[in-house]
C-alpha cells in the first residue's frame, strides 16, 4: 500500500497546494484524487501567479478583459471558476464525509489583513459569488482577522484560518472559531460551519537555520507542530468543544501548511511524515506529494501530549531562539510577503491584459 493511502487510513487527509487550469482540463487533478488519496485543495495568490504566467489563462483573461474592469475582480473571476470546478471534483468527498473533507480554499485579498470589517464584507461576497458549499474563504488570524473569522463563522461562511505559526495562534484562532460556533447556537442557527486552523510549519527551520548548532538542525518546525497538536487535542477535549458538539457542532480541524522541506540536506518528506496524526489536515505542492507517494513511510502518529516538544523548545531558548517573538515575526513576515505576493500577481494580470487585448 502506497504512503499516502496509508496516511490516509491514519486518520490525516492529504490535500493538494495547488491550483491551474492546466491541472484541472489535463486530468491530473482527478489522477491525484483517484490514485494519491488526495480529498482537498488549498490556494494562495503566488500559486495563481505562477499559474497566469504559463499562458493557460490567455484565452480567459481576454475573453474577461470587459474595459474598466479591475485586475483584482478579474483575478476572481478567473479564480473561482478554477476553484468551482475543483469544488465540484470534491463534492462526493464531501457528502460522503458529511462535510468533513472534500474542501478547497479561496483567500480574501492580503490587503485586508488589517482590516476586520472589509474582510467580514469579502468573506461573505467571495463565498455567495463562488456558490459552493464545500469551499472555505481563507482569512488570516492576525488580531484584526480574528473578529472577521467569529462573524463570518457565525453568519455561516465557512473559513480557513491563515497565517498561524504557534500554539497560541492555534489557541486564538481556534477561539475565533468557537466563539462564532457558540454565537449560532444562541441564534437556534445549525453550529455545523466548516473550518481549519493553518499552521504553517517549515518556515520556522528556515528561519532560524543559521542560529540553531547543528544538533538542532530541521527539529524547530516539528517540536513546534507538536506543541500546536497538543493544544488542539487538549480543546477537543474540552468541556467547552463537548458541550458545542452536543448540540450539533463540528469542532474546526487542524491543518498543517508550507510542508515543502527547504532544507535540501532533509528528508523530503520532513513536514509530512513529522505531522502525521489523525483528524487533522495536511496540504502539500505536487513535488512533495509525489515524493511521499514515492518513498514516504508512515510510523507512529504524533503525541497527543506533545512528548518530548518541550525539551527540544527548551534547547532552542537555550541557543538564543525566543521561539514567542519569532511567531509574531513570523506572522507579520508572511502578511508581507503574502501583500507581496498578491501585488506581483495583480501586475502580471495587467501585463497579460496589456499584452493580449
Amino acid at each position: 500500500m502506497k504512503a499516502t493511502r496509508m496516511l490516509h487510513e491514519l486518520g490525516q487527509s492529504l490535500w493538494l497546494d495547488n491550483i491551474t487550469r492546466d491541472l484541472l482540463d489535463s486530468g491530473e487533478l482527478q489522477h491525484y484524487i483517484d490514485n494519491y488519496a488526495v480529498t482537498g485543495l488549498t490556494s494562495n495568490p503566488s500559486i495563481f501567479d505562477k499559474a497566469i504566467s504559463s499562458g493557460w489563462y490567455d484565452d480567459a483573461i481576454r475573453a474577461k478583459s470587459v474595459a474598466g474592469r479591475p485586475d483584482e475582480e478579474l483575478f476572481f473571476a478567473l479564480a473561482i471558476e478554477d476553484l468551482q470546478r475543483a469544488a465540484d471534483l470534491f463534492l462526493s468527498i464531501h457528502e460522503r464525509t458529511d462535510g468533513v473533507d472534500g474542501w478547497v480554499s479561496l483567500e480574501v485579498s492580503p490587503l485586508l489583513a488589517y482590516d476586520t470589517a472589509r474582510t467580514i464584507e469579502a468573506a461573505r461576497a467571495l463565498h455567495a459569488r463562488a456558490g459552493r458549499s464545500n469551499l472555505f474563504i481563507k482569512i488570516p488570524g492576525t488580531a484584526e482577522g480574528l473578529p472577521a473569522i467569529t462573524e463570518s463563522i457565525a453568519s455561516g461562511v465557512p473559513v480557513n484560518v491563515t497565517l498561524l505559526f504557534s500554539a497560541d495562534h492555534y489557541r486564538a484562532a481556534a477561539d475565533a472559531y468557537l466563539t462564532g460556533v457558540e454565537r449560532r447556537v444562541e441564534k437556534g442557527l445549525d453550529p455545523d460551519v466548516g473550518s481549519v486552523a493553518s499552521v504553517f510549519m517549515s518556515r520556522w527551520d528556515a528561519a532560524v537555520s543559521d542560529k540553531a548548532p547543528e544538533e538542532l538542525r530541521d527539529r524547530l518546525g516539528l517540536a513546534v507542530g507538536e506543541d500546536i497538536y497538543r493544544a488542539y487535542r487538549t480543546l477537543l477535549d474540552s468541556d467547552r468543544v463537548q458541550r458545542l458538539e452536543n448540540e450539533g457542532a463540528r469542532m474546526q480541524r487542524l491543518l498543517w501548511a508550507s510542508t515543502r522541506t527547504k532544507d535540501p540536506a532533509a528528508s523530503d518528506t520532513l513536514y509530512v511524515h513529522g505531522l502525521a496524526a489523525p483528524f487533522t489536515v495536511n496540504t502539500m505542492p505536487d513535488e512533495t506529494l509525489k515524493a511521499f507517494y514515492d518513498h514516504g513511510e508512515v510510523g507512529e502518529p504524533m503525541p497527543a501530549d506533545g512528548d518530548g516538544c518541550d525539551a527540544v523548545l527548551a534547547r532552542f531558548a537555550d541557543a538564543g531562539v525566543d521561539v514567542k517573538a519569532l511567531a509574531a515575526k513570523l506572522q507579520s513576515d508572511g502578511a508581507t510577503s503574502f501583500v507581496a505576493s498578491w501585488n506581483d500577481l495583480l501586475a502580471r494580470i495587467s501585463a497579460q491584459r496589456e499584452v493580449l487585448v
